[in-house]
Formats: C-alpha cells, structure tokens, sequence
C-alpha cells in the first residue's frame, strides 16, 4: 500500500492552466499578481463582483444567511472559488433549502468558507500547489491533469477575476467539506467502537467532538485486540481513568498534521506530553510501533489517521 500518495505537481508550466481568465490590468493568468494590483481589477470588493456577474445570486443569497457578507467585503485579501447558480443546481434535491434554514447556518457557513482561501492566490500561483488551506480549516486538494485543474475534486472552469479585496475562481460545482467531527466520523467508519467506548470511559469525548483542531492517530478495533488479555477491560475501569485519559491523549496531537507534513516529522509533541516517534521508511511510515495504514480523514475539528496498533507512553 503506498501511503502518503499526495500527488507532486511541482514547478509545472503556467500553459497547463489554460483556461479563460478575466484579469486587469497588467494581471493576468502568467504575472504574478499582488494585492495591490488586484485592486486595479473592477475596483469592486469580492461580493459586490459576484453580484454584478449576474452568475452567482445563489451564492450571494447564501453568504448573506451564513452572515458572511461583511467578512468578504473586507480587507483580505480573499481567493475564492466560486461556485455559479448551476454549480448549486446540481446539488442532490432538498440540499440548497436545508442549508438556508436557520438551523442549517453553522453547516451553510462550514460548507462556504471552504471555498475561501486566505491570501491572494492567482492561477499561476494555484497550478504550483497540491492543496491549500481554507478558512473552514479544511485542505483543499489540487490537481492539474490534461491541461486543466480541479480543486477538492471540482473543475475550475475560469480564473483571475480580479477584486477589490481578493481574487475569484469559477468552479462547475459545489465544494463539499467534512462536516462531521472527528467522533461522528469514527462512529460512521464503524472499526473504532473500542476507541470510542475508551473515550467515553476516560471522559474525552466532548473534547474531541468540540474542541481542536487535533490530528488523531487512531487504533482499530483490531489494534485494541492486539493487547494483551484483559488489558482493554481493565482500563476501562473507573479507578483507572486517568490511566486511560493518558493513553489516548498520547494518541492526539494539536493542530492538524496531515500526511504530507507527518513525514517529515522525527516526532511529534502529543497532548499526554511525551513525544511520539516517527519513523518513514520504504515500508511505509510508523508513529511508535504501530503502523499508519490511512492517512488524512477529514473532519470538522480536525484530521484522522488510522494505526494498526494502541500506542503506549513510557
């Protein structure tokens, strides 16, 4: 199994992104723009353009009941890449209206500002990355092949529309984030009740559905099987709770650590306070003894990465 596959694109030639632009001037798709000449673009900020196009009253609509308006008429600068009203048309039916309600809020303004990038990234700029991160904390995976460019799996069908405060991308279709957290997720894979069961036990699953972002090194229940007998019932006793709260935090890092940044760690600083080995080889790559067989599942607070066997502190 090759782990950590994240594809290189490196320095690839600014001709792969050929797609149509609509840039100001002096900045188009092969210059590499600033902020400042951005703002020689329309002179209008990132919603009022979007509004002018006359393509993206959806998602106007849809800033608006996420209270997000304000935030990308602001300074930024912003990348946005923006989905068009047929981009939200081919949403599954009944999606778009339950993202509106008012109790759909959170998940609306989770779903759009994982179309928000920090900064001002041009298509020059896109073609030479394999991700970026969004607002929403989220990674944005990039990919050129055959002359065009998709992100998070999404077409990016024109670029470097230039605005006030940033710059717009045009995508076929809505970007759709993970929107459970990392408990959520571990409950819907269905291989980590063990996992689970020890977090409620030792008091730790509130934190790790609300708090982060954390990156979580998580044994199966095939990993728990691997102690030795009686071990798992032992520590989920009451009287050794804090025991178990030390196990499991030794399996949790702060912040989100993915794949591609994992192995170029010696170590890494976990929240029980001891340092968790690394090691990368052509076998693949262990963090203690136990193997990492896969890498980067999103979630809402944070990234997963599943281990074959229960890490022990010292």
């Amino acid at each position: 199994m090759k782990l950590f596959g994240i594809l290189g694109i490196g320095a690839l030639a600014v001709t792969l992104f050929t797609l149509p632009t609509n840039a100001g001037e002096g900045c188009g798709a092969k210059s590499t723009c600033s902020a400042a000449t951005a703002a020689k673009g329309s002179g209008k900020d990132i919603v009022d353009t979007a509004l002018a196009a006359g393509s993206f009253q959806t998602l106007a609509t849809a800033l608006k009941t996420a209270g997000l308006v304000e935030t990308l008429k602001g300074e930024g600068p912003f990348t946005v890449f923006a989905p068009t009203d047929e981009a939200f048309a081919k949403l599954p039916k009944g999606t778009l209206d339950a993202l509106l309600k008012p109790e759909g809020k959170a998940t609306l303004s989770n779903v759009l500002t994982y179309h928000v990038v920090p900064g001002l990234v041009t298509a020059e700029q896109v073609v030479k990355l394999t991700s970026a991160s969004a607002v929403n904390g989220q990674r944005l995976a990039i990919r050129v092949e055959d002359g065009s460019v998709s992100v998070a799996g999404v077409k990016v069908v024109r670029t470097d529309i230039l605005c006030a405060n940033g710059v717009i991308h045009v995508v076929d279709a809505v970007l759709m984030p993970a929107t459970k957290n990392i408990v959520e997720t571990a409950k819907s894979a269905g291989t980590f009740s063990t996992l689970l069961a020890a977090a409620q036990a030792a008091g730790l699953v509130e934190t790790l559905s609300t708090g982060g972002p954390f990156t979580v090194f998580a044994p199966t229940d095939e990993a728990f099987a691997k102690l030795p007998k009686g071990t798992v019932e032992s520590l989920l006793l009451p009287e050794n709770k804090h025991k178990l709260a030390d196990i499991l935090k030794y399996h949790v890092v702060s912040g989100r650590v993915y794949a591609d940044q994992v192995v170029k760690l010696e170590s890494a600083t976990t929240l029980q306070g001891q340092k968790a080995p690394i090691t990368v080889s052509k076998s693949g790559v262990k963090v203690g003894d136990a193997n990492v067989v896969k890498t980067d599942i999103e979630t809402t607070n944070g990234v997963v990465h599943v281990i074959d066997s229960v890490l022990l502190p010292k």
